[in-house]
């Protein structure tokens, strides 16, 4: 079965910044009728209204992944606003610094919460269709993480790998069904995730990833950068799926010095 995109309602988790804001406006510019869900009704209003004014279809609808009854109300409110949906961009995350030994038992559940428990739950709710209809995209955003972990990032990139077995697995289990399961690993990418840490905190992570070769140098991408990818994915035509992408920032250009007496 083939859809034009206008015909593919799409949801897109942590929409209110950064790669979820930057999906939401590239998956609507080319023709979805898009839902942005996360915490921050108010960003995901304004997001949603700059759509409309750009003649896209959008609806801002509030979303806690930490939650259980938020994400299935969430579920059910898409799909009443839109149709039913064809496309989810999982996007949302929780993000904290905190290394192995000292990170508080709150602070690591709220990661597995977040980024694997609420993202199952909501792939289960809105997939569960797309098995039905035999047609439909999961794009899940996981990391760069997921192959170069990071020191001073336990509970992140413990719940980023756990995402990630969970699409391998999810991958096996759809094959045949229609549906296609995609992961996308961004690279640094400058979002604000992050930007309420203690500048301090950030400092000596750098300082502690460019020691282990895991920050090679200062360049980030953009959320539209990943964007790109992710409408790539959602984009491809069938018979066609984009089982892993990797999303790196290109390093700055640095001429060539010039040798003394040359």
């Amino acid at each position: 079965m083939t859809m034009a995109a206008g015909e593919r309602p799409a949801v897109v988790t942590g929409a209110s910044s950064g790669i979820g804001e930057a999906t939401g406006r590239l998956l609507a510019a080319n023709g979805h009728p898009v839902v942005l869900g996360a915490r921050r009704l108010d960003n995901l209003e304004r997001i949603a209204a700059a759509i409309r004014d750009d003649g896209g279809t959008a609806h801002a609808v509030a979303l806690d992944l930490a939650d259980d009854a938020s994400v299935a109300g969430f579920a059910k409110h898409a799909e009443e606003l839109v149709g039913p949906i064809d496309v989810l961009v999982s996007n949302g995350s929780h993000i904290e610094p905190g290394d192995t030994l000292g990170m508080d038992r709150e602070s690591f559940q709220r990661h597995l919460d977040v980024n694997v428990n609420g993202t199952r739950a909501l792939a289960q709710l809105l997939g569960a269709g797309m098995v039905e209809r035999h047609h439909g995209d999961l794009v899940f955003v996981t990391s760069q993480m997921t192959y170069a972990p990071r020191p001073g990032m336990a509970g992140y990139v413990a719940s980023k790998w756990a995402l990630e077995g969970l699409v391998t697995a999810l991958q096996m289990e759809l094959e045949g069904t229609g549906v296609r399961v995609s992961s996308v690993r961004p690279g640094a990418t400058l979002t604000e995730m992050g930007w309420s840490w203690d500048p301090a905190v950030t400092g000596e992570l750098l300082a502690l990833w460019a020691h282990w070769g895991l920050q090679r140098h200062m360049h980030f991408m953009s959320g539209a950068d990943v964007a790109y990818a992710i409408g790539a994915v959602v984009a491809a035509p069938p018979g066609v799926s984009f089982t892993v992408v990797e999303v790196e920032p290109v390093a700055p250009y640095e001429p060539p010095q010039q040798q003394e007496g040359s």
